[in-house]
């Protein structure tokens, strides 16, 4: 019963849409129209927008978010213009989005739904759609109340029997359906720790590979960076959330050593904790990476509050801390200089790319290959000069500095990460027993 409670958002054409935003005091400033994501996140979801309605206030409204004569504004513009829904900008409780819908007359739809909804869509892996799940399960628990309609027609109550805000089953249904919708969170979670295990049994196979790991706000470029660089066949669309599952691929660099190169879902602000909680296991990668490649959509107005959102879910998920390099995309979009050194002011190290064209691209891959070689160690190994298949892996996983053949015998000295080092002692050690 509670799989049907999850309003997904139809595509019969296109849902109309007024979308709303509220702006307090505490919000940062934003270039251009502060409902223009929402509006693309509208758009990808499949809504055709028919109106805006921006409010400023001092704090929320208890009751409605943004006041009743608001409210009311709101009503007479859905009306108007055949809305069907009207989609908040902010994250409303079910209180407020209850009280709302009997003003506005129309669905409400807030944020993190419009959100999850567009999740929903996107999810293609089983391990995707379950944490979209999982998100939708949490977002729709609390909200039961006012999405019971569909359990009056299992139980044969009819909606006149109930008094208004109780058009449902009764406490006795909904006491159901919540333990129901418990057990199915548990359930899911129980999956995903599992898929979470796996994940970071699979990351530390990757242990003696540099592991690199593309991160950014959602549409920053990063699918299309990641064909750039690996060739690979990376799903690449212009749109919000086109990449929901982590996809990694052997990236070899100018110097022909080779690290892994992991893409995931884009970041987005106010992203629900919810959200990024469900999808733990999706950002194993990159909790366990190496190096950390922000990519930032450099032409987009609000690019530092972009950066700024991107850098809030690294601290949230316990990767802040790792080394990292601002990659800053689309150059071939931006026209003044100035713009560029906006974006990345702050940051110790930054590199201009255009993942279109290629431009910047042989900057990146030299800074990469200067991390890895920070992050390497040299040691001499003594090897007899039969073994050939170590002498290779030795020039293979790292950089090969001297070779002095003598008595039979091969004195090489190399440079390579600490975990190669210790397994190529391992082997010599071996060898010599």
């Amino acid at each position: 019963m509670v799989e049907q409670g999850m309003r997904a958002l139809p595509r019969r054409g296109g849902e109309r849409a007024v979308l709303v935003g509220v702006q307090l005091p505490s919000d940062p400033p934003t270039h251009g129209d502060p409902l223009d994501e929402l509006g693309l996140l509208a758009k990808t979801a499949g809504v055709a927008e028919v109106g805006r309605v921006l409010q400023r206030r001092r704090r929320p409204d208890a009751s409605t978010f943004l006041g009743g004569g608001k409210a009311q504004e709101i009503a007479a513009l859905a009306r108007e213009r055949q809305a069907e829904v009207v989609i908040f900008d902010v994250d409303l409780s079910p209180g407020q989005i209850r009280n709302l819908e009997k003003i506005l007359g129309v669905r409400v739809v807030d944020r993190t739904e419009l959100i999850l909804d567009i999740f929903a869509l996107h999810a293609r892996t089983h391990q995707a759609k379950l944490q979209v799940e999982l998100a939708q399960a949490q977002y729709l628990l609390p909200r039961l109340r006012r999405m019971w309609t569909h359990l009056s027609r299992e139980v044969g109550m009819g909606a006149a029997q109930a008094g208004v805000g109780m058009r449902g089953p009764g406490e006795k249904q909904i006491e159901i359906d919540r333990r129901i919708l418990r057990k199915k969170i548990d359930e899911l979670r129980r999956d995903l720790k599992t898929i979470a295990e796996r994940r970071k049994r699979l990351a530390q196979s990757r242990d003696p590979y540099y592991t690199v790991s593309l991160v950014g706000y959602t549409n920053a470029g990063k699918s299309t960076l990641l064909r750039r660089l690996t060739g690979a066949d990376a799903y690449v669309a212009d749109q919000l959330f086109a990449t929901l599952d982590t996809q990694t691929r052997a990236w070899t660099l100018p110097g022909k050593k080779q690290v892994f190169l992991s893409d995931t879902v884009g970041f987005l602000r106010h992203l629900p904790h919810h959200l990024v909680a469900s999808f733990y296991a999706t950002l194993e990668e990159v909790r366990m990476a190496d190096l950390i490649l922000h990519v930032v959509d450099a032409s987009h107005p609000d690019a530092r509050l972009q950066i700024e959102a991107v850098d809030g879910v690294l601290r949230e998920i316990g990767a802040d801390a790792t080394p990292r390099i601002v990659v800053l995309n689309k150059v071939d979009r931006v026209g003044d200089p100035l713009d560029l050194a906006l974006a990345g002011a702050g940051h110790a190290e930054t590199v201009q790319v255009s993942a279109l064209t290629g431009a910047g691209i042989d900057r990146l891959a030299a800074a990469v290959e200067q991390h890895i070689i920070e992050g390497q160690a040299e040691a001499e190994f003594r090897i007899p000069a039969g073994e050939g298949r170590l002498l290779a892996w030795l020039a293979e996983r790292g950089t090969v500095l001297d070779r002095v053949y003598e008595d039979g015998m091969v004195a090489v000295r190399v440079r390579m990460t600490r975990p190669d080092l210790a397994r190529a002692a391992r082997m010599v050690e071996a060898i010599a027993r």
